[in-house]
């Protein structure tokens, strides 16, 4: 591969897309830019390297040798380019998904890591649930989210990159005149032969569908059908009170008028949740929202796990590996 004088970061990052994505619509979403602009700079790259950094049928798009020679160095100049600009004030905002107003983890761990980075701009948003999270990850439309890893699908899974932050106590969610509403805390086993709501059907948060669908395995208890997204705290209460079904949650779910939260015990419950980006992300700022992440875990006892704590196995076993 030639050596060239001097290469426009632009066509670094085209390359760097569409080498991570390989596919070049992808790519051009996550960019912003047109599919055939896209194309018409990695061709370019390609000339003024002199070699071919892909293989292009009409099934697939595969890295040369040359380009996976190409990528971690191309990588580490955007990286320093994002470096570069932070220095001077010039880093775009970090897009940090807080799954939804009013749940304390992910929020916290944002307000931490704006005291470590003043410099940088952090900014909240609210994508409901982590797959849907995490395909605006790989386009590059976020930066950061919080949310059961283990939940996502193995083709996701290969393309992030996580750390463990909290395992955070479940809870239900009932209509004050429930019939369980008067204890402090509900055992699993009085919800036996009853139906709870666990978002089936919300294409945006189906890791929290499985995650009640292992824990009720074997109890009696079931997963409510799809029912239609309820949008806005009073459709969600409109919709709760039709069912009359308790709603599975955390125990830092925000209290909604005429419901109260019951933490779940005996076992007790937990949802691990994690700081999920993008493998290979080099936002300047990324280091102070995973820093602030391991001070709060650290100072909370998040990561404690009580004796009769529970965890899917399939999460114990990818929290062992990265762990």
């Amino acid at each position: 591969m030639p050596a060239a004088h001097h290469l426009d970061p632009r066509l670094l990052a085209a390359f760097v897309a569409v080498a991570e994505e390989l596919h070049f619509t992808r790519a051009a979403a996550r960019l912003y830019v047109a599919q055939q602009a896209l194309s018409r700079d990695v061709r370019r790259l390609e000339r003024e390297l002199g070699t071919e950094l892909f293989v292009r049928t009409t099934r697939q798009v595969t890295l040369t040798a040359d380009g996976e020679r190409l990528l971690p160095p191309a990588r580490r100049v955007l990286q320093a380019q994002d470096e570069l600009l932070a220095a001077f004030g010039q880093a775009r905002p970090l897009l940090v998904d807080l799954n939804s107003p009013g749940l304390a983890t992910g929020r916290r761990v944002l307000l931490r890591a704006r005291e470590l980075a003043p410099e940088h701009e952090l900014m909240a948003r609210y994508e409901s649930g982590l797959t849907g999270a995490a395909a605006e990850l790989l386009a590059g439309r976020l930066d950061a989210s919080f949310g059961r890893f283990a939940g996502l699908e193995p083709a996701l899974r290969a393309r992030l990159d996580h750390q463990l932050v909290r395992y955070e106590p479940m809870a239900v969610v009932l209509p004050e005149d429930h019939a369980l509403a008067e204890l402090p805390r509900v055992p699993l086993s009085a919800l036996a032969g009853t139906t709870v709501y666990a978002g089936a059907g919300n294409p945006r948060t189906p890791e929290w569908t499985d995650l009640a669908h292992r824990l009720f395995a074997g109890r009696g208890i079931a997963v409510a059908p799809p029912a239609p997204l309820a949008v806005g705290v009073e459709e969600f209460q409109r919709l709760m009170a039709k069912t009359g079904h308790p709603v599975l949650a955390v125990v830092g779910f925000p209290a909604l008028p005429h419901t109260v939260v019951r933490p779940l015990v005996d076992p007790v419950p937990l949802s691990p949740v994690s700081l999920v980006w993008r493998a290979g992300a080099a936002h300047p700022a990324l280091a102070a929202v995973r820093r602030a992440a391991a001070e709060l875990a650290a100072a909370e006892g998040w990561l404690r796990r009580p004796e009769n704590g529970w965890i899917p196995a399939i999460d114990e076993s990818i929290i062992s590996v990265h762990h």
